[in-house]
Protein backbone atom coordinates (compact mmCIF):
# COMPACT_ATOMS: atom_id res chain seq x y z
CA UNK A 1 0.00 0.00 0.00
CA UNK A 2 1.82 3.28 -1.08
CA UNK A 3 1.83 6.18 1.20
CA UNK A 4 -0.67 7.92 -0.98
CA UNK A 5 -3.13 5.00 -1.09
CA UNK A 6 -2.60 4.53 2.61
CA UNK A 7 -4.03 8.03 3.95
CA UNK A 8 -6.51 7.56 1.48
CA UNK A 9 -7.54 4.37 3.44
CA UNK A 10 -7.11 6.51 6.79
CA UNK A 11 -9.47 9.01 5.77
CA UNK A 12 -12.33 6.57 4.61
CA UNK A 13 -12.03 4.76 7.98
CA UNK A 14 -11.85 8.20 10.21
CA UNK A 15 -15.11 8.97 8.06
CA UNK A 16 -16.90 5.70 8.18
CA UNK A 17 -16.58 6.14 12.07
CA UNK A 18 -18.08 9.65 11.72
CA UNK A 19 -14.71 11.65 13.39
CA UNK A 20 -15.11 15.31 12.50
CA UNK A 21 -13.73 16.72 10.25
CA UNK A 22 -10.76 18.41 12.40
CA UNK A 23 -9.55 15.09 13.70
CA UNK A 24 -9.50 13.41 10.46
CA UNK A 25 -6.68 16.80 9.44
CA UNK A 26 -5.34 15.97 13.11
CA UNK A 27 -4.83 12.46 12.46
CA UNK A 28 -3.37 12.38 8.80
CA UNK A 29 -1.11 15.22 9.86
CA UNK A 30 0.56 12.82 12.35
CA UNK A 31 0.86 9.79 10.35
CA UNK A 32 2.44 12.14 7.47
CA UNK A 33 4.74 13.45 10.16
CA UNK A 34 5.63 9.59 11.45
CA UNK A 35 6.37 8.63 7.74
CA UNK A 36 8.99 11.35 7.62
CA UNK A 37 10.07 11.60 10.77
CA UNK A 38 11.48 7.99 9.70
CA UNK A 39 12.36 8.80 6.06
CA UNK A 40 9.49 8.14 4.45
CA UNK A 41 9.38 4.56 5.57
CA UNK A 42 6.29 3.04 5.23
CA UNK A 43 4.49 1.79 8.50
CA UNK A 44 3.71 -1.53 7.66
CA UNK A 45 7.47 -1.76 8.00
CA UNK A 46 7.65 -0.25 10.90
CA UNK A 47 6.09 -1.14 14.70
CA UNK A 48 6.03 0.02 18.79
CA UNK A 49 9.62 0.88 18.83
CA UNK A 50 9.59 3.47 15.92
CA UNK A 51 6.11 4.73 17.00
CA UNK A 52 8.06 5.04 20.23
CA UNK A 53 10.68 6.64 18.80
CA UNK A 54 9.00 9.17 17.41
CA UNK A 55 6.69 10.12 20.14
CA UNK A 56 9.75 10.25 22.78
CA UNK A 57 11.26 12.83 20.19
CA UNK A 58 7.85 14.74 20.52
CA UNK A 59 7.94 15.32 24.37
CA UNK A 60 11.60 15.21 24.81
CA UNK A 61 13.49 17.14 22.21
CA UNK A 62 10.12 19.52 20.78
CA UNK A 63 8.43 19.59 24.12
CA UNK A 64 5.31 19.38 23.18
CA UNK A 65 2.61 19.48 25.26
CA UNK A 66 0.78 15.69 26.93
CA UNK A 67 -2.25 17.04 25.21
CA UNK A 68 -0.11 17.39 21.85
CA UNK A 69 1.61 13.96 22.50
CA UNK A 70 -1.76 11.89 23.29
CA UNK A 71 -3.20 13.19 19.96
CA UNK A 72 -0.59 12.04 17.91
CA UNK A 73 -0.50 8.59 19.93
CA UNK A 74 -4.18 8.30 19.26
CA UNK A 75 -3.64 9.09 15.72
CA UNK A 76 -0.92 6.36 15.41
CA UNK A 77 -2.81 3.85 17.38
CA UNK A 78 -5.79 4.31 14.89
CA UNK A 79 -3.39 3.68 11.93
CA UNK A 80 -2.13 0.41 13.23
CA UNK A 81 -5.18 -0.90 14.83
CA UNK A 82 -8.01 0.38 12.34
CA UNK A 83 -6.04 0.54 9.39
CA UNK A 84 -2.93 -1.79 9.06
CA UNK A 85 -4.78 -4.09 11.42
CA UNK A 86 -2.15 -4.58 14.20
CA UNK A 87 -4.55 -4.64 17.64
CA UNK A 88 -1.54 -3.99 20.23
CA UNK A 89 1.27 -1.90 20.14
CA UNK A 90 3.31 -2.67 23.06
CA UNK A 91 4.91 0.73 23.92
CA UNK A 92 6.67 -0.11 26.86
CA UNK A 93 9.34 2.49 26.47
CA UNK A 94 7.54 5.26 25.83
CA UNK A 95 8.35 8.26 27.38
CA UNK A 96 5.25 10.58 28.31
CA UNK A 97 4.95 14.51 27.88
CA UNK A 98 4.36 15.71 31.69
CA UNK A 99 0.64 17.30 32.41
CA UNK A 100 1.07 20.42 34.31
CA UNK A 101 -1.99 20.68 36.66
CA UNK A 102 -3.46 23.62 35.89
CA UNK A 103 -6.66 24.78 38.21
CA UNK A 104 -9.18 26.72 35.52
CA UNK A 105 -10.19 30.55 35.43
CA UNK A 106 -13.36 31.00 36.54
CA UNK A 107 -15.33 33.97 36.56
CA UNK A 108 -17.55 35.48 39.37
CA UNK A 109 -20.81 35.87 38.74
CA UNK A 110 -20.71 39.94 38.32
CA UNK A 111 -17.73 39.42 35.99
CA UNK A 112 -19.39 37.31 33.79
CA UNK A 113 -22.32 40.08 33.79
CA UNK A 114 -19.79 42.36 33.14
CA UNK A 115 -18.60 40.94 30.05
CA UNK A 116 -21.91 40.24 28.70
CA UNK A 117 -22.99 43.72 29.13
CA UNK A 118 -20.00 44.56 26.57
CA UNK A 119 -21.15 41.93 24.07
CA UNK A 120 -24.30 41.71 21.28
CA UNK A 121 -25.86 39.88 18.85
CA UNK A 122 -24.63 36.05 18.35
CA UNK A 123 -21.94 36.60 20.27
CA UNK A 124 -24.06 37.60 23.43
CA UNK A 125 -26.36 34.45 22.96
CA UNK A 126 -23.28 31.92 22.56
CA UNK A 127 -22.17 33.06 25.56
CA UNK A 128 -24.90 33.29 27.69
CA UNK A 129 -25.66 29.35 26.61
CA UNK A 130 -22.24 28.62 27.67
CA UNK A 131 -22.43 30.25 30.88
CA UNK A 132 -26.14 29.01 31.56
CA UNK A 133 -25.99 25.41 30.10
CA UNK A 134 -21.30 24.38 30.04
CA UNK A 135 -22.11 23.69 26.85
CA UNK A 136 -18.73 23.73 25.15
CA UNK A 137 -18.19 26.49 22.42
CA UNK A 138 -18.37 24.22 19.70
CA UNK A 139 -21.57 22.23 21.11
CA UNK A 140 -22.99 25.10 20.68
CA UNK A 141 -22.29 26.41 17.45
CA UNK A 142 -23.28 22.68 15.82
CA UNK A 143 -26.70 23.14 17.53
CA UNK A 144 -29.48 22.54 14.80
CA UNK A 145 -33.06 23.98 15.22
CA UNK A 146 -34.55 20.35 16.09
CA UNK A 147 -32.09 20.23 19.00
CA UNK A 148 -34.09 23.10 20.59
CA UNK A 149 -37.14 22.03 23.07
CA UNK A 150 -39.03 25.31 23.93
CA UNK A 151 -42.11 23.22 25.81
CA UNK A 152 -39.67 21.40 28.04
CA UNK A 153 -37.10 23.95 28.45
CA UNK A 154 -34.06 21.60 27.90
CA UNK A 155 -31.58 21.53 24.55
CA UNK A 156 -30.29 17.94 23.06
CA UNK A 157 -26.37 18.21 22.83
CA UNK A 158 -25.63 15.91 20.00
CA UNK A 159 -22.19 14.07 19.60
CA UNK A 160 -20.56 15.80 22.58
CA UNK A 161 -16.87 14.97 22.59
CA UNK A 162 -16.69 10.94 23.03
CA UNK A 163 -19.34 10.95 20.37
CA UNK A 164 -22.19 11.09 23.52
CA UNK A 165 -25.76 12.43 23.80
CA UNK A 166 -26.90 13.91 26.66
CA UNK A 167 -29.30 16.84 27.77
CA UNK A 168 -29.04 20.34 29.60
CA UNK A 169 -31.39 22.63 30.69
CA UNK A 170 -32.72 26.01 28.83
CA UNK A 171 -32.15 29.07 30.23
CA UNK A 172 -34.61 31.46 30.44
CA UNK A 173 -32.64 34.36 29.32
CA UNK A 174 -32.04 32.44 26.68
CA UNK A 175 -35.41 31.71 25.32
CA UNK A 176 -36.68 34.81 23.87
CA UNK A 177 -33.40 35.25 21.77
CA UNK A 178 -33.64 32.07 20.58
CA UNK A 179 -36.84 32.20 18.97
CA UNK A 180 -35.68 35.32 17.42
CA UNK A 181 -32.37 33.83 15.83
CA UNK A 182 -34.42 30.75 15.04
CA UNK A 183 -37.01 32.83 12.89
CA UNK A 184 -34.08 34.65 11.44
CA UNK A 185 -32.72 31.29 10.14
CA UNK A 186 -36.28 30.32 9.49
CA UNK A 187 -36.87 33.17 6.88
CA UNK A 188 -33.06 32.95 5.78
CA UNK A 189 -33.92 29.14 4.62
CA UNK A 190 -37.04 29.87 2.94
CA UNK A 191 -35.56 32.27 0.44
CA UNK A 192 -32.53 29.86 0.13
CA UNK A 193 -35.15 27.18 -1.04
CA UNK A 194 -36.47 29.51 -3.38
CA UNK A 195 -33.30 30.11 -4.70
CA UNK A 196 -32.77 26.53 -5.49
CA UNK A 197 -30.64 26.34 -2.38
CA UNK A 198 -30.61 25.55 1.07
CA UNK A 199 -29.88 21.98 1.87
CA UNK A 200 -27.22 21.42 5.12
CA UNK A 201 -24.80 18.71 5.69
CA UNK A 202 -26.60 15.87 7.75
CA UNK A 203 -24.77 13.41 10.57
CA UNK A 204 -23.14 9.88 9.30
CA UNK A 205 -25.77 8.59 6.50
CA UNK A 206 -28.71 10.13 7.01
CA UNK A 207 -28.00 12.52 3.33
CA UNK A 208 -28.14 8.88 1.95
CA UNK A 209 -31.18 7.41 2.96
CA UNK A 210 -33.01 10.53 3.27
CA UNK A 211 -31.71 12.64 0.18
CA UNK A 212 -34.40 15.44 1.05
CA UNK A 213 -34.05 15.73 5.20
CA UNK A 214 -31.37 18.21 4.81
CA UNK A 215 -33.83 20.62 3.21
CA UNK A 216 -35.53 20.47 6.44
CA UNK A 217 -35.69 23.74 8.53
CA UNK A 218 -34.94 21.00 11.26
CA UNK A 219 -31.47 20.26 10.42
CA UNK A 220 -30.22 24.03 9.96
CA UNK A 221 -27.28 25.39 12.00
CA UNK A 222 -28.94 27.63 14.60
CA UNK A 223 -25.51 29.70 14.55
CA UNK A 224 -25.40 29.68 10.85
CA UNK A 225 -22.75 32.09 8.56
CA UNK A 226 -24.26 34.50 6.16
CA UNK A 227 -22.06 33.26 3.76
CA UNK A 228 -21.67 30.31 1.87
CA UNK A 229 -18.78 27.65 1.85
CA UNK A 230 -17.79 23.86 -0.11
CA UNK A 231 -17.33 21.33 2.64
CA UNK A 232 -14.11 19.32 2.04
CA UNK A 233 -15.63 15.92 2.49
CA UNK A 234 -18.84 15.86 -0.06
CA UNK A 235 -18.15 19.09 -1.83
CA UNK A 236 -21.63 20.43 -0.80
CA UNK A 237 -22.24 23.98 -1.05
CA UNK A 238 -23.84 25.15 2.32
CA UNK A 239 -24.33 27.65 4.98
CA UNK A 240 -21.64 25.65 7.97
CA UNK A 241 -22.32 27.46 11.65
CA UNK A 242 -20.05 30.17 12.54
CA UNK A 243 -16.45 30.26 13.33
CA UNK A 244 -15.24 29.55 16.92
CA UNK A 245 -13.19 32.64 15.77
CA UNK A 246 -16.41 35.08 15.88
CA UNK A 247 -16.88 34.59 19.15
CA UNK A 248 -13.37 34.26 20.96
CA UNK A 249 -12.76 38.14 18.84
CA UNK A 250 -16.12 39.57 20.62
CA UNK A 251 -15.38 37.79 23.84
CA UNK A 252 -11.41 39.72 23.13
CA UNK A 253 -12.89 43.22 22.88
CA UNK A 254 -15.79 43.17 25.78
CA UNK A 255 -12.95 41.49 28.32
CA UNK A 256 -10.77 44.70 27.21
CA UNK A 257 -13.66 46.79 28.08
CA UNK A 258 -13.99 46.06 31.88
CA UNK A 259 -11.25 45.71 34.65
CA UNK A 260 -11.15 41.98 34.90
CA UNK A 261 -7.23 40.65 35.19
CA UNK A 262 -8.21 37.35 34.27
CA UNK A 263 -6.91 35.30 31.32
CA UNK A 264 -10.74 34.76 29.88
CA UNK A 265 -11.45 32.48 26.85
CA UNK A 266 -14.60 31.11 25.48
CA UNK A 267 -13.76 28.11 28.05
CA UNK A 268 -14.06 30.08 31.22
CA UNK A 269 -17.99 30.60 30.41
CA UNK A 270 -17.89 26.48 30.70
CA UNK A 271 -15.42 26.70 33.78
CA UNK A 272 -17.75 29.05 35.19
CA UNK A 273 -20.88 27.68 35.15
CA UNK A 274 -19.33 23.83 36.50
CA UNK A 275 -18.19 26.12 39.58
CA UNK A 276 -21.62 27.68 39.87
CA UNK A 277 -23.39 24.97 39.57
CA UNK A 278 -21.15 23.08 43.04
CA UNK A 279 -21.24 26.60 44.66
CA UNK A 280 -24.93 26.49 44.77
CA UNK A 281 -25.31 23.21 46.09
CA UNK A 282 -25.59 20.60 43.04
CA UNK A 283 -24.00 17.16 43.20
CA UNK A 284 -21.08 16.60 41.66
CA UNK A 285 -22.61 13.32 39.57
CA UNK A 286 -25.29 16.34 38.18
CA UNK A 287 -22.57 18.73 37.29
CA UNK A 288 -20.65 15.35 35.44
CA UNK A 289 -23.75 14.79 33.32
CA UNK A 290 -24.16 18.55 32.60
CA UNK A 291 -20.68 18.83 31.63
CA UNK A 292 -20.87 15.47 29.67
CA UNK A 293 -17.77 14.07 31.42
CA UNK A 294 -16.74 10.90 30.93
CA UNK A 295 -14.76 10.45 34.64
CA UNK A 296 -16.26 12.03 37.54
CA UNK A 297 -12.74 12.72 38.73
CA UNK A 298 -12.65 15.18 35.55
CA UNK A 299 -15.33 17.23 37.24
CA UNK A 300 -13.66 16.81 40.60
CA UNK A 301 -11.36 19.72 39.80
CA UNK A 302 -13.64 22.20 40.41
CA UNK A 303 -14.43 21.17 44.00
CA UNK A 304 -11.09 22.17 44.06
CA UNK A 305 -11.69 25.60 42.67
CA UNK A 306 -14.22 26.11 45.42
CA UNK A 307 -11.50 25.09 48.18
CA UNK A 308 -9.23 27.05 46.85
CA UNK A 309 -11.75 30.37 47.45
CA UNK A 310 -12.68 29.46 50.73
CA UNK A 311 -16.73 28.01 49.49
Amino acid sequence: MAASKLLTTVRREIRRRNYSYKTEQAYVGWIKRFIYFHNITHPKEMGATEVEHFLNYLANEQNVAASTQNQALSALVFLYKQVLDVKILQLDNLKRARKPINIPVVLAPNEVHQILFHTKGLAHLILSLMYGTGMRISEVLRLRIKDIDFEHHYIIVRSGKGLKDRRVMLPKTCLLPLKDQINHVTKQHQQDLKNGVGETLLPKALAKKYPQEGKKIGWQYIFCSNQWSKDPRSGLIHRYHLSDRYVQKSLKKAVSLTQINKKVSSHTFRHSFATDMLKFGYHIRTVQELLGHTNVNTTMIYTHILNKDGN
